[in-house]
């Protein structure tokens, strides 16, 4: 080869490829540049945005509702941790997760629903992303669940009710529905209280779900309140125990009692039967679930008779040792008959009470204006609210109206046209055994006695229980009330049940009394609802389990009995014996 050859053949430099290759470098350079420029100062918040919807998360704490005990700490009402199972159909759809039916199998078995009924769930809308598969669920079951690890498939955390005393205090307390908000009882009246406020925080997630910054609190939450109820476990538990075995002896519709401290107006006891477990609820019964001793009303009958004596003396239409002649043992009033069981001849205040005389009590009522009566009926309580704030409770009735027959003022003093609940007539009592000043009833424990109202002359209050003491001693209409060791004053009722154009065939059983009389302590009311036994008379039906109730509660508060000479110094009071 040449030398001019070789010379050719060295590579000489093609100056318009290299302008174009600097020119591609440079113009990429320079993209680069000005989108990194747009991206950082043109148009920043667009990219933030869009990281922060993949990565900022709000977060909530988990708030137990509050607890509710009794006096003594004893829990009626506790949240216990549980788990609701739901499931992401979009997810169950892209995974494909409906493809592994055994462990479907397994989450139907254990779920104990039908599995086409699930699967039917989850692949009905394969675009939605949550549905509940099942709610409270036990964490037993919910380690389970989550040892399936299916896919689309999780556990959120929330808390269920339980209720310790079941059926014994089912309608006071009441229940939560499945969101834990109070439907029922205290539950319902005090829902706000027991209920706190979860507080919300701002964090940032990784994609696998952690948390990897904490960016600050949005809310701050609110614990939930405890609530301490004036009830007393025990005596609740025993009251609930005597009336179950009283309204299925006598085959009852329906049965309440109310246990009431005289010196505070607390509840130590309030009690209703038919009950419910509150914390099995496949065959509830709405029925069950009324807190009848504040809903329901009764018309009284003879346990209202007291109070028309203190009307009387009030009014000074009849003196303290004065004797109403009953003789024959029935009058006609109006075109209408009031009688008595049979003729009492002339008595004292103290034995017309003893023998439930309509005869004495309504020529008592017939000496007095009628509105000095009612006066003291609206005084004691009946028309009236009870101060206890729940929900559903009943004010009973006092008809309003200008004009009386002789009657109806007559009627009105044994008992009928007008109707009270039983924690009416336990509110009643109380202010008898607080010497005639009338507390507000309260189902919460309270830190002390609150402010009482006068409404009766303490003197006609005492005198007024050295009287009822006869109705449970002999010759009384209550001897099954009574109590060794613990003089009981107190009165029984028996009132027709009305129907259409009159009254049926129907009774209610009551008694309402104190004890111990001499220094009085506890106000129960016994009401039982339509006995279908042979005896349906308050005296054999309500009485006895006053006594076994007040016995056993005076017990359990330590209540020291009296000896059996000054228990019968009391009785002799209602035989003239001073």
């Amino acid at each position: 080869m040449t030398r001019a050859a070789k010379q050719k053949q060295q590579p000489e430099l093609i100056h318009w490829r290299l302008h174009v290759v600097l020119g591609v470098v440079c113009l990429l350079f320079v993209s680069l540049i000005t989108r990194a420029a747009y991206i950082q100062v043109v148009e920043p918040e667009r990219l933030r945005h869009e990281s922060d919807m993949r990565t900022l998360r709000t977060t909530s704490t988990e708030v137990q509702r509050g607890l509710i005990t009794d006096r003594n700490g004893e829990m009626l009402a506790v949240s216990v941790p549980v788990r609701a199972v739901w499931a992401d159909p979009k997810v169950i759809h892209d995974n494909k997760s409906v493809d592994d039916r055994r462990r479907w199998q397994a989450l139907a078995d254990v779920l104990q629903v039908q599995e086409d009924k699930l699967l039917d769930r989850v692949t009905a809308n394969p675009k939605r992303r949550f549905v509940y598969l099942k709610r409270q669920v036990t964490p037993i079951v919910a380690d389970y669940i989550k040892k399936l690890r299916l896919k689309g498939v999780y556990l959120k955390a929330e808390s269920r009710r339980y209720y310790p005393a079941g059926e014994t205090i089912a309608q006071l307390v009441g229940i939560t529905n499945i969101d834990d908000v109070g439907i029922e009882g205290i539950e319902q009246a005090y829902n706000s209280w027991l209920t706190g406020t979860p507080s919300k925080q701002k964090v940032r997630k990784s994609r696998d779900g952690h948390v990897v910054e904490r960016l600050g609190v949005i809310q701050e939450g609110e614990k939930p309140n405890d609530l301490v109820l004036s009830i007393d476990q025990r005596i609740q538990a025993l009251a609930y125990r005597e009336l179950k075995k009283a309204t299925e002896y006598n085959q009852a519709t329906s049965g309440s009692i109310v246990v009431l401290d005289v010196h505070t107006g607390e509840v130590l006891a309030m009690v209703n039967t038919p009950s419910y477990n509150p914390n099995s609820r496949d065959e509830l019964q709405s029925f069950r679930m009324r807190n009848r001793a504040v809903t329901d009303t009764y018309e009284p009958g003879s346990t209202i008779k007291p109070f028309v004596v203190a009307a009387a003396l009030e009014a000074g239409v009849v003196k303290l040792d004065e004797i109403i002649p009953t003789s024959p043992g029935w009058m006609r009033i109006g075109g209408r008959q009031v009688r008595d069981a049979r003729n009492f001849g002339d008595m004292s205040l103290a034995r017309i009470l003893q023998k439930s005389s309509n005869m004495g009590v309504s020529k008592l009522s017939l000496r007095m204006p009628i509105e000095q009566l009612i006066g003291t009926y609206n005084s004691m309580g009946l028309g009236n609210y009870t101060g206890i704030d729940l929900v559903g409770e009943s004010a009973g009735i006092i008809r309003e109206q200008h004009r009386w027959s002789d009657f109806e003022r007559a009627t009105l003093s044994f008992g009928y046209g007008l109707t009270a609940t039983p924690l009416q007539l336990a509110k009643m009592y109380a202010t008898l055994g607080s010497g005639g000043i009338s507390y507000p009833a309260s189902i919460l424990k309270l830190r002390k006695a609150p402010k009482g109202e006068r409404v009766l002359d303490e003197k006609i209050a005492h005198e007024l229980i050295k009287m009822l003491v006869g109705v449970t001693e002999k010759g009384g209409t209550a001897l099954l009330a009574h109590i060794d060791g613990y003089p009981v004053a107190g009165k029984t009722g028996t009132s027709r049940k009305a129907v259409a154009g009159g009254y049926g065939d129907d009774y209610v059983a009551l008694f309402a009394g104190i004890a111990p009389a001499n220094n009085p302590r506890l106000a129960i009311s016994v009401v039982i609802n339509d006995p279908k036994s042979d005896h349906y008379y308050g005296g054999d039906v309500a009485a006895p389990v006053f006594a076994k109730v007040m016995s056993a509660s005076l017990q359990m508060l330590n209540v020291e009995p009296i000896s059996p000479q000054e228990q019968s110094r009391l009785a002799a009071y209602t035989r003239g014996v001073r």
